[in-house]
C-alpha cells in the first residue's frame, strides 16, 4: 500500500512562498468540515505560542539581566540558556511545545526551541529573524504515514547594528548551516509550522480530532506554508473522508501544480473515490517528476524479503 505523505518540522515540510492569496475562500467549497471532528480536548491558542510562563520570567530576571552589561542583550540570552552546565535542555525530534512547555520541561524539538528563544527575545526587545533550513530532505514513516522532516532556526540581532553582532542560534549539528542553506520565514510560518506539527503529533497517536483542529489553526495561520494544507488534507484520508482531501490537495495543486506531497496524496484520495483513470494520470505524472520517492528503495528491499 502507498503510504500517505504529511509534513513536519524537527518532526513536517512544504513550500515557504512569498505572501499569496488565501487557499480557504468565502466564494469556494470550504476546507473546513467542523462538524465531522469532536471539539479539541485542550484549547488551541495563538496567544499560548510565545507566551512566559512565571518561572521563565523569574529566569530572566535572575540569570541573564544582570549579564546585560558586560556581555550584551544577545550573548546573555543565548549564554544563560545554552552554556554547558548552564541550564540543562535535551533534544527530543518527536514532540513539540510551545515556550512555556519547552523551558517546564527542559526538552523540545528545533521548532520548540526556536520558539523559547524567539520568546525570551522578544521580551527583551531583541530582534529575530526565523529562517527553514534547505539543505537536503529527511524522512520518517510512521504506520504507513510518511513524514518530511524540516529543520528551522534564528538570527538574533541586526546585521546592520555597529553595537551588537547578531547571531544565528541552532540546536543540532546544522548549526553551521547559513547563506545559501536558509530561507528567512515570517512568524506567521512559525506558527502555523507549531500547529501543523501539534496536528501531525496527535494524528500519529491516532487522536484526529486534536489533530484536525490543530491543522485547522495552522492552515489560519499563514496563507504560506502549504504543509498545513497537506497535513489536513492527511487528517481527511485518515478520517475516511476522501471527498474533503481531494478538496484540500487539489486546491493546494492549484497554487503549486508539482507539489509532490499533494500529488502523492491526492493520488490515493482518488483512487477512494473510484476516480481510477484521474489517479493513473497523475501517477504518470509524479512518476516523471519523483522517479525515486521517499523509502523507494526500502520498499523494494521489503517487497523481495516478502
Amino acid at each position: 500500500m502507498k503510504s500517505i505523505v504529511a509534513v513536519s518540522f524537527c518532526l513536517l515540510l512544504a513550500a515557504c512562498a512569498t505572501q499569496k492569496a488565501p487557499i480557504e475562500v468565502a466564494t469556494r467549497p470550504t476546507l473546513y468540515d467542523d462538524a465531522a471532528f469532536a471539539p479539541p480536548s485542550k484549547p488551541v491558542s495563538r496567544a499560548d505560542v510565545f507566551a512566559l510562563s512565571p518561572e521563565m520570567q523569574v529566569f530572566l530576571a535572575d540569570r541573564v539581566e544582570h549579564k546585560i552589561s558586560t556581555r550584551g542583550r544577545i550573548n546573555a540570552l543565548v549564554e544563560s540558556l545554552y552554556e554547558k552546565g548552564s541550564h540543562k535542555f535535551t533534544y527530543d525530534a518527536n514532540e513539540t511545545n510551545n515556550a512555556a512547555g519547552v523551558f517546564a520541561q527542559h526538552s523540545g524539538n528545533c521548532l520548540s526551541y526556536t520558539i523559547m528563544t524567539a520568546a525570551f527575545a522578544k521580551q527583551m526587545n531583541i530582534p529575530v529573524q526565523f529562517h527553514v533550513v534547505t539543505r537536503g530532505d529527511v524522512w520518517d514513516r510512521t504506520n504507513d504515514i510518511d513524514f518530511l522532516i524540516g529543520h528551522v532556526n534564528l538570527t538574533l540581532g541586526e546585521q546592520k547594528r555597529r553595537d551588537e553582532i547578531a547571531q544565528l542560534v541552532d540546536f543540532t549539528a546544522l548549526s553551521d548551516v547559513h547563506g545559501d542553506f536558509l530561507d528567512d520565514i515570517g512568524e506567521d510560518v512559525i506558527v502555523s509550522m507549531y500547529f501543523n506539527n501539534r496536528a501531525a503529533e496527535a494524528m500519529a497517536r491516532g487522536k484526529l480530532d486534536d489533530a484536525y483542529w490543530w491543522a485547522r489553526a495552522a492552515t489560519e495561520s499563514s496563507v504560506s506554508f502549504l504543509g498545513s494544507y497537506n497535513t489536513l488534507g492527511v487528517i481527511y484520508l485518515q478520517s475516511n473522508n476522501a471527498v474533503m482531501a481531494s478538496r484540500v490537495f487539489e486546491r493546494v495543486l492549484e497554487r503549486e501544480p508539482e507539489n509532490l506531497l499533494a500529488m502523492s496524496n491526492e493520488m490515493i484520495a482518488l483512487k477512494a473515490l473510484g476516480r481510477t483513470a484521474e489517479a493513473q494520470d497523475l501517477s504518470r505524472r509524479l512518476a516523471e517528476l519523483q522517479p525515486n520517492p521517499p523509502f523507494y528503495y526500502f520498499n523494494l528491499g521489503m517487497q523481495a524479503m516478502k
